[in-house]
């Protein structure tokens, strides 16, 4: 099983494209609190985060650096040839859902964002506003 659910603070604004294919795809770290202090006295983990299609649009809208969110998605490790021959490896996580955890109050743009795109919001466009219980 490949499941993964992170709560984190954005490290950085988040990066948005759109591939050839006219999909759109966000990419962005969050700050991940460990549990216990390294020996360097490291406590935090940057993790990079890929959400792609409605949700990343909606990531672009109203994410920027600082905001919390909770993500909820898969592992998935990349390699390919960079251009002096050697292989490159990254691991990222695939962001199914992403949840805006900032609250309101803290920024402008949170409070015009309307409830059902507060809620966790799926690839697929539903959310919990629209489950039946």
């Amino acid at each position: 099983m490949n499941k993964v659910v992170l709560i984190g603070n954005l490290a950085a604004d988040p990066d948005f494209t759109v591939t050839t294919n006219n999909i759109s795809v966000c990419r962005f770290s969050i700050a991940v609190q460990r549990r216990f202090s390294q020996a360097d006295g490291q406590n935090v983990d940057f993790i990079p985060i890929v959400v792609w299609r409605k949700v990343a649009e909606l990531c672009r809208d109203y994410l920027s650096k600082g905001k919390k969110v909770a993500i909820s998605g898969s592992i998935q490790v990349r390699n390919w040839l960079n251009n002096e021959g050697q292989r490159v490896y990254t691991t990222e996580v695939i962001a199914d859902e992403v949840e805006f955890l900032t609250p309101k109050g803290q920024t402008s743009e949170l409070e015009e964002l309307p409830e059902v795109k507060k809620s966790a919001i799926s690839q697929d466009g539903s959310s919990d506003m629209e489950l039946p219980f």
